[in-house]
């Protein structure tokens, strides 16, 4: 059986595609890459060097300059991958709560997007690699051997993200959280640059009312194909 080289794994918010995908790369020994780093790492640049991420254009031209790269872990402190930029390990600092409460408007950056894209592609090229995110079969890697949207209804993934936080301590509102995940897929799905769908030969997958276990099972037999 040939294995594919890239496996794209795209899908909604809280739809369970970064467990998905980051339980098929240690299953293959594969770079586990959820592309939202990427995101994150120009965020923190931003930060860092302008001290604000509200300039489009200036922060277009920073994700330009800088050089983000993700590798298998290299320490075994609980990383999923390590992430470097401009050669430093940033792996830990992509979680800094300033972080978390600008990289939307960052990432939603046309500029933005298109110089993530040329790095994730040669990320990608390397091969072995299991990559998520929410246009990898569509843009990034549209040539990808094996392409998955991961779907789940909003109630459930609104359901799902309740428990998580539950499980943290933190006080939760389903109403809140729910229309939340709504407006997440607005903005996603309607957005000029990329927009959320799932690729004319993605192999679509529903996790509603499934355990990761029986979902990730169907995701391996398509290896088989």
């Amino acid at each position: 059986m040939k294995l594919p080289t890239i496996i794209a794994i795209d899908g909604p918010a809280a739809s369970g595609k970064s467990t998905l995908a980051e339980r098929m790369a240690a299953k293959l020994s594969y770079l586990y890459f959820d592309t939202g780093v990427m995101y994150r790492a120009v965020t923190l640049a931003a930060l860092d060097k302008l001290s604000s991420v509200d300039d489009e254009s200036v922060v277009t031209r920073l994700a330009n300059e800088i050089c983000i790269d993700v590798h298998v872990p290299e320490i075994m402190d609980g990383r999923k991958n390590t992430v470097l930029l401009d050669g430093v390990d940033v792996t830990w600092r992509l979680h800094e709560p300033r972080v978390d409460s600008n990289v939307s408007k960052v990432s939603a950056y046309a500029g933005v997007r298109i110089a993530m894209t040329e790095q994730q592609r040669s990320i990608g090229s390397r091969g072995a690699v299991v990559m998520v995110g929410r246009d990898i079969g569509t843009v990034v890697f549209p040539n990808a051997e094996l392409k998955i949207y991961l779907e789940a209804s909003a109630e459930e993934r609104a359901r799902r993200r309740c428990l998580e936080m539950e499980a943290r301590g933190e006080k939760v509102n389903y109403a809140e959280i729910l229309a939340s995940i709504r407006r997440r897929d607005q903005i996603d799905s309607s957005r000029e640059i990329a927009p959320l769908r799932p690729a004319e030969d993605a192999v679509q997958l529903d996790s509603d009312n499934k355990s990761i276990d029986s979902v990730f099972d169907e995701a391996m037999k398509l290896l088989d194909r």
